[in-house]
């Protein structure tokens, strides 16, 4: 089927909820993918960060076929000899202490899931979340979501939650009260323009949910997993959460979430307090099983953290060189570049030229790049950005 042809039976059936590009990806590998029409393309966006070791991972492909000739269903009611490999796989990885897990399919679902946990848990309602936070569409994830824009078509929304400054500890200091289930928090802001967490603040938020008896939970869903040059973006700092939600590149690009939380708070859960059909299903887990393998072999972290350095010092160059780039933000291979204008034309533009590039509100430019990207592609990458800023530099003189 040609791209045409692709789209505009997309266009006709599928809801009008996405942001489109005109691209019908049809086939990837690594930091490539490929169109209908058979145009390369390299991949800053990774599928808002799940292709995290590459697109149709080797060790992935290998996994899942592997596992769909055996069994690709079992729910949770039936034990099953993948699912717990992956746990226990998980728990290695996992920030010590946080040793029982959760498993659904989606970020959103594990924000839900650690919202009914921390109340459950503490016997409290209110969730303290942050300005700018990200956590998800569902209700009780975008309860605790910042921007107005998702919020104020479906209110009314859950009712006790309070935001607080993010990077703010003595206005979380205030706002946490004896009413508090948890503080949620994103030790790396994403949607919102890739905002690292102040120096500090996170170990704060340990000390205000200790002192106030309410659980600390971290977001890690878009920075976990390597992406930061650590294997979680919090063990930038000597802070530990009770409670972290994880997916996205979890299962390799597979729909797989997790839940990880300390034992005394897990506990607080009783059989049929809260499931997922198609939780912690083994097509998936063998995908998830294989993404920890290949991060671990390949020492994706490190590769994230020397890749994220050559990357964050040729965005800065191009900060140098052109008046429109405001900032350059973000840790290993989550960074971002904020501009002085709508970056659409930016976005379409670099299509052309055979990169997708993704973007957080109308003038920053977000990149979450499979870990496995190269060096070289990064360069290429840098190149066309540098052309397309000089154009706008161009464009800004002359007008």
């Amino acid at each position: 089927m040609d791209e045409a042809s692709i789209i505009a039976k997309e266009e006709r059936y599928l809801a009008p909820v996405f942001q489109k590009y005109p691209v019908a990806a049809i086939k990837g590998e690594g930091a490539k993918i490929w169109d209908a029409n058979g145009k390369e393309y390299i991949d800053f966006m990774g599928g808002y960060g799940v292709a995290i070791v590459g697109h149709c991972n080797p060790y992935v492909v290998e996994a899942v076929k592997s596992q769909a000739s055996k069994l690709i269903t079992c729910h949770g009611s039936l034990y099953n000899d993948v699912r717990a490999d992956f746990l226990e796989a998980l728990a290695s990885i996992s920030p010590e202490g946080l040793t029982k897990i959760y498993l659904g399919n989606s970020g959103a679902e594990a924000v839900e899931c650690a919202i009914k946990l921390a109340r459950k848990a503490t016997g409290r309602r209110e969730i303290i979340a942050t300005s700018g936070a990200f956590h998800g569409k569902t209700l009780g994830a975008l309860s605790i979501t910042w921007n107005p824009k998702y919020r104020s078509p479906f209110e009314p929304l859950l009712t006790d939650v309070k935001f607080v400054p993010y990077g703010d500890g003595q206005k979380a200091h205030e706002t946490v009260s004896d009413k508090t289930a948890a503080i949620i928090v994103e030790p790396i802001q994403g949607e919102s323009g890739i905002h690292p967490a102040p120096e500090g603040y996170l170990e704060s938020l340990r000390k205000i949910a200790n002192e106030k008896g309410c659980i600390l939970i971290f977001d890690e869903i878009q920075s976990g997993l390597a992406r930061t040059g650590k294997m979680w973006a919090h063990q930038h700092t000597s802070a530990k959460p009770d409670v972290m939600c994880v997916a996205k590149g979890l299962g390799g690009g597979f729909p797989l979430s997790a839940v990880i939380a300390t034992e005394n708070v897990m506990s607080a859960f009783k059989p049929g307090d809260h499931t997922s059909t198609f939780g912690g299903n083994p097509l998936s887990c063998a995908a998830g099983l294989a993404t920890i393998r290949y991060l671990r072999d390949f020492d994706l972290a490190k590769r994230a953290e020397t890749l994220g350095k050559k990357m964050m010092e040729g965005l800065e160059e191009l900060r140098e060189r052109h008046k429109v780039v405001r900032e350059v933000r973000g840790r290993g291979l989550m960074l971002a570049l904020e501009l002085r204008f709508d970056v659409k034309n930016i976005l379409l533009s670099a299509l052309k030229k055979g990169v997708i590039l993704l973007y957080s509100g109308k003038n920053i430019l977000r990149f979450l790049p499979p870990l496995v990207i190269s060096e070289e592609e990064i360069e290429h990458g840098l190149m066309v950005l540098d052309e397309l800023l000089a154009e706008e530099d161009r464009s800004r003189l002359q007008s």
